[in-house]
Formats: C-alpha cells, sequence, structure tokens
C-alpha cells in the first residue's frame, strides 16, 4: 500500500511539472504558453519590412475566435473618437499602408493586472517605420487577455497613440 501511495505521489508530481512546463508553440514559432511569449507575438506580428507582408492568420492565432479590436482617433472636431471593429477588418485596413512603409513596433514598458484567468496588460510602445529608424509614434496598447491553463489568448485591445499618419484610412476614422 505505501508503495502504490509513493508510485501516485510520483506520478502526480511528474504530470504537474510536465503540464506547468508544456509549451504551446504556435505553426508561426510563437509561444503562447507565456504572458511573455504572446505579447512578444503581439508586436512581431504586425513588424513588417517594407515591402514585405503581414500575415492576418499568424494574428489570428494569438487571438480568441471573433475578437474585437480598437484604434482611437481624433475626429474632425478635435474629439476623440473610438473604431471597434473585427481583427481581420483593422488587418484590411491597415496592412497595406504597414507593408509599404514598413513598421517596426517595439514594448518600452509593461504594466500587468491579473486575477485569476483574466489578465490586463497596459503596454506602451514606440514605432517605427524600419528598426533603428525614426520614432514615428508612441501610445499604448490595453490588451486583454485569457489563460485557459495551456495558453494565453489576446480577447480583445485597443490602441492610443500619437501617430499622424494612422495605418487605418482617415475616412474610415472620422
Amino acid at each position: 500500500m505505501r508503495r502504490l501511495i509513493l508510485l501516485l505521489t510520483i506520478l502526480l508530481i511528474v504530470v504537474m511539472n510536465f503540464n506547468t512546463s508544456a509549451q504551446i508553440i504556435t505553426k508561426y514559432g510563437d509561444n503562447v504558453s507565456t504572458l511573455d511569449g504572446i505579447i512578444k507575438a503581439y508586436y512581431d506580428v504586425v513588424t513588417v519590412k517594407k515591402g514585405g507582408k503581414v500575415f492576418f492568420e499568424r494574428d489570428s492565432l494569438i487571438h480568441w475566435p471573433g475578437v474585437l479590436v480598437g484604434a482611437v482617433s481624433v475626429s474632425k472636431s478635435g474629439k476623440p473618437a473610438m473604431h471597434y471593429l473585427t481583427l481581420k477588418e483593422y488587418h484590411r485596413l491597415s496592412d497595406a499602408s504597414l507593408e509599404k512603409d514598413g513598421f517596426d513596433e517595439r514594448e518600452i514598458s509593461r504594466k500587468v493586472e491579473k486575477f485569476g484567468a483574466i489578465y490586463h496588460v497596459w503596454s506602451t510602445y514606440e514605432s517605427r517605420n524600419e528598426a533603428g529608424g525614426p520614432i514615428i509614434e508612441r501610445g499604448i496598447n490595453s490588451i486583454e487577455l485569457f489563460y485557459d491553463g495551456t495558453r494565453f489568448w489576446i480577447m480583445g485591445w485597443i490602441y492610443d497613440g500619437e501617430r499622424k499618419n494612422n495605418p487605418i484610412p482617415a475616412e474610415y476614422l472620422n
């Protein structure tokens, strides 16, 4: 009986260690099993060299299905305006501009709040048209995430920045 209890205890420890150390990697190499990994993927997915390609599929693999995302702009009257759209629509509106001019966005600061399986990340960023180039924008991303016990999912985000030439066309924003 003692051997059985010892064996079951060892088996339980092995299983617990396996579950906590398992990594979930998307087909694009993004580690979504850690908060650092998914935030890195969040920024990497929109970073594209001039003339390169942004991959909607890669971005969709780090987001919860049907996710909505938001962008803040300033209306013609000078008031803040919120634009909430599907991830696919965001890509439809922004990818051509990002690919044409190039885009490199990097996190420069992060504040995380967590309760149970829900995370909120305030992620401050700097954007450039190319790595090491002049800064074209600074802003903040408000990112909501869910941890399902094995991986993180982005449930939604909103960004607000000082960029003058937003990748979403002005006619959509105003």
